[in-house]
């Protein structure tokens, strides 16, 4: 556990670094136990990165109730039910990412303009509906935008990934906000030529083995 917890934060201090976030925005977790019990840790609410040591971080159980001396993200409702119904899922980040979030204030779903939107698990990451941070709304609407996917933008609010470790989900945050950038920059020339649905199965297929992971959709 003591390790989880340095990992957690170092990862968590890297967001800032790699253009993924600011300040005390977004939240990261790891599933984990503590005392023989299933659960996971969660960055707290409201802290900066930077000034997090490990007792900072929540446990958190799968039936909602926590430990720790401070208070869970807000946005611990997603992060719970992520865990409960993905079973690949072992860490979720979720970040307000700059280009992911002017996506997601648009409203729009990532299209097949490139075939690496298929290392995600489908031909298209989806856009979930708005619903205020924070609340049980949100995490539905999260959930079902995640539906065969690693990830998702959140309506008028930033991006969710999650991975089958730390490391695998921090890459696929990154790649994420990559394709956002690439999506919003060829948007500013046009209308990008999507990949149609024949090349992205092929894709897809070729995903599924590729590499040496396995676990999570779409991860090479």
């Amino acid at each position: 556990m003591p390790e989880t917890r340095r990992l957690l934060i170092e990862t968590a201090r890297r967001m800032g670094p790699a253009n993924l976030n600011r300040g005390a925005a977004g939240n990261l977790s790891v599933r984990t136990r503590q005392n023989g019990v299933d659960g996971y840790l969660i960055t707290p609410s409201g802290m900066d990165y930077d000034v997090l040591v490990p007792e900072d971080l929540v446990f958190m159980r799968l039936d909602g109730t926590s430990d720790g001396r401070r208070k869970p993200s807000t946005e611990w409702r997603f992060h719970h039910d992520i865990y409960i119904n993905r079973p690949e899922a072992g860490a979720i980040l979720h970040a307000h990412a700059p280009f992911a979030t002017s996506l997601a204030c648009l409203r729009r779903d990532l299209p097949a303009f490139h075939y690496m939107i298929a290392r995600f698990g489908g031909d298209s990451i989806r856009c979930a509906e708005y619903a205020t941070f924070g609340t049980q709304a949100l995490s539905d609407h999260a959930l079902k935008a995640l539906e065969g996917r690693c990830a998702c933008l959140l309506a008028n609010h930033g991006s969710l990934v999650f991975g089958k470790t730390l490391e695998q989900m921090f890459a696929l945050a990154v790649e994420f906000e990559s394709l956002c950038e690439q999506y919003w920059r060829a948007c500013q020339l046009g209308e990008p030529v999507l990949l149609d649905d024949t090349e992205m199965a092929t894709v897809l297929a070729k995903f599924a083995t590729y590499g040496q992971q396995s676990g999570t959709p779409g991860t090479p």
